[in-house]
């Protein structure tokens, strides 16, 4: 996910109305909650936090993201997921193999094995000039993480590098890592692809198995941004497509029939997307989800652009919160949501 550059959509298109949009309104209205129910209200983190990603830590929850305010990794905590505390850079020091060119560290995700947090992230590789995807260690969930490595842990230079590393732990321990080359850098296409972890989740296994590619309208030139989530058994790899800069931008999912695959897209795709149905409340580029299951239910994390005087896009990615529903077992965003609605349950 690259940093954003200084760059707003044309005033005509925001405004443009529900009927001649392509693009339908989400459902904003909720039943109305008893007057005691605690409530928040989209975006729940207003600090440009891109490419959310969150892990559940006992009672305490980790918000980690690409790049910002001189930070490689920006952080932030909570306890109830709406409210957030921003704290230090989560690796301060890039390893040897990295530039340390600012603005190029994407995407972190995390997690625990063992006593250990294990954290995946894109910087610049000096030798191939590429984004690829490192791993780094710590004993705290809030780092500070360290890359000891000489090499990215892997890096697709010929395809245009790697990026959007997520790991994903299966019911019977298995860990993978799915990412995606970075080929729309150099107008190549682009892949979802996974690979099978070692268990302590620090070196990979066997070959890469791609999963998906863009190859429907929606997607445009990119796929990235993959999660893999098990519901009732099945595997569902959500992901982010088309021009993160623009409305474009939007979140669908394939079902696959391991982690492994094979996946299929969606005919439903996308079932994220941006919202310019009302020009006092648009919602811009919704993407790079994350998900979390609490008890029954189930949150999707994402970042929109943040919309400025005279409905113009601004150059700040939020964190937005939305309720994930299932429908015959398929997954269903109730937004993007720019009214209240109540806050998580928690275990």
């Amino acid at each position: 996910m690259r940093l954003s550059p200084l760059f707003f959509l044309a005033f005509a298109l925001l405004t443009v109305s529900a009927a001649c949009s392509p693009l339908m309104p989400p459902a904003q209205a909720t039943s109305t909650p008893s007057p005691d129910v605690p409530m928040f209200q989209n975006p729940v983190l207003r600090e440009n936090f891109a490419d959310p990603f969150i892990l559940q830590v006992g009672e305490t929850f980790y918000a980690y993201a690409t790049n910002s305010a001189s930070k490689n990794i920006s952080l932030a905590r909570s306890t109830d997921l709406v409210k957030w505390q921003i704290l230090p850079d989560a690796m301060p020091a890039l390893p040897r193999w990295a530039k340390l060119t600012g603005g190029l560290v994407w995407a972190p995700e995390v997690i625990q094995i063992g006593n250990q947090f294990v954290l995946y992230y894109t910087a610049r590789d000096k030798q191939s000039d590429k984004q690829c995807v490192g791993v780094a260690v710590s004993d705290k969930p809030e780092g500070k993480f360290k890359d000891t490595n000489d090499a990215p842990l892997v890096c697709q230079a010929e395809w245009g590098g790697t990026i959007d590393a997520s790991p994903f732990r299966d019911e019977d321990g298995k860990l993978y890592l799915y990412y995606k080359n970075d080929g729309n850098c150099c107008n190549l296409p682009t892949f979802i692809y996974v690979q099978e972890l070692a268990p302590d989740g620090l070196r990979l296994l066997g070959e890469p198995v791609s999963l998906i590619r863009n190859d429907a309208l929606w997607e445009g030139r990119v796929v990235e941004a993959p999660t893999m989530f098990k519901h009732q058994g099945r595997y569902y790899l959500f992901f982010s497509a088309n021009n993160y800069a623009g409305h474009e931008y939007a979140v669908g999912y394939a079902l696959c029939e391991s982690p492994l695959g094979p996946c299929q897209d969606a005919p439903e795709n996308p079932i994220l997307q941006s919202d310019l149905s009302n020009k006092d409340a648009l919602v811009i580029g919704p993407g790079h989800q994350a998900l979390l299951q609490l008890g029954e239910q189930t949150w999707m994390f994402y970042h929109a652009w943040e919309v400025v005087a005279g409905s113009r896009r601004g150059e700040r990615r939020l964190m937005w919160l939305d309720r994930l529903d299932w429908v015959d077992g398929k997954p269903v965003v109730r937004g993007p949501t720019t009214g209240s609605q109540s806050v998580p349950l928690l275990p």
